[in-house]
């Protein structure tokens, strides 16, 4: 098993302790990337599809889920979920690091589409890059139109017939103290991709090799595990109210827009 990230692990573990209060259903995940975030819905009893438009992506999520493919508890579709005709409906609606590649329209194409997906009672849940004054050159590299705060997402959610019933920010300090090295070893090893367009950015950012950011070696696996990093966990969520978190997780349910002055999205 490859050694994930510490911001990644940080992000699996909230995201496990909010997938724990809600019963196993059907999942749709756009934009699987490894598949970290289906793998963990599987684990914990869930079924659905993973939307890849990238086929190389694609193909390596085949690989990883062979045994829940044959299953029939798991299903790659190698296409744009905003192209597709039709999806099943589902309970869940997620995606991790996906609508900041999605230009206005198109965000709000998507918010309807998995609005339009969901059963009665289900739920959203969405991971955004946060904090705007961040703004560097990994965003330039993946291909993102936009970070967002917390009022920025409200709206965005609010326009597209969602109502966001939590939101805390993520991986704060960790990964604001980090960043500085993280844009040194992007710029070295991944700056060529700024010649690419948006779309080709995008395709790419899902299969990303930057030594001590996205690979780590083995060793390095005694000390970026959960076990590890539980600490850090509890760091994060006494400081999930932060502007300066660097990633957003959002949870929202079909509903009217919000009511002018209401406060919405604290974390309970």
């Amino acid at each position: 098993m490859s050694v994930l990230p510490p911001g990644t692990l940080l992000q699996l573990m909230y995201l496990r302790e909010r997938l724990r209060a809600l019963p196993p259903g059907r999942f749709i995940e756009i934009g699987p990337g490894a598949g970290h975030i289906s793998a963990l819905l599987l684990a914990l009893g869930w079924q659905g599809s993973g939307y890849e438009f990238a086929p190389p992506s694609a193909e390596r999520l085949r690989q990883r889920f062979a045994p829940e493919i044959a299953a029939g508890r798991y299903l790659v579709a190698a296409s744009d979920w905003l192209e597709e005709a039709g999806t099943e409906p589902c309970d869940l609606v997620l995606s991790c690091m996906v609508m900041e590649h999605l230009d206005t329209p198109a965000e709000q194409r998507f918010l309807g589409r998995a609005r339009a997906s969901l059963r009665a009672g289900g739920r959203m849940i969405a991971i955004v890059p946060a904090s705007p004054a961040h703004w560097g050159i990994e965003d330039e590299i993946a291909g993102h139109y936009r970070r967002y705060t917390l009022p920025s997402a409200q709206s965005r959610f609010s326009a597209g017939g969602f109502r966001i019933l939590h939101a805390a920010g993520l991986t704060f300090p960790v990964s604001n103290l980090l960043l500085p090295l993280s844009n040194a070893l992007v710029r070295r090893s991944e700056a060529a991709k700024l010649s690419l367009s948006m779309l080709e950015r995008t395709r790419r950012s899902g299969m990303r090799d930057v030594p001590m950011k996205t690979r780590f070696p083995a060793a390095l696996g005694l000390l970026l595990n959960p076990v590890m990093l539980y600490p850090l966990h509890l760091l994060q969520k006494l400081f999930r109210h932060s502007p300066r978190a660097l990633v957003l997780y959002l949870e929202a349910e079909p509903g009217p827009a919000a009511r002018p002055g209401r406060s919405e999205g604290r974390a309970p």
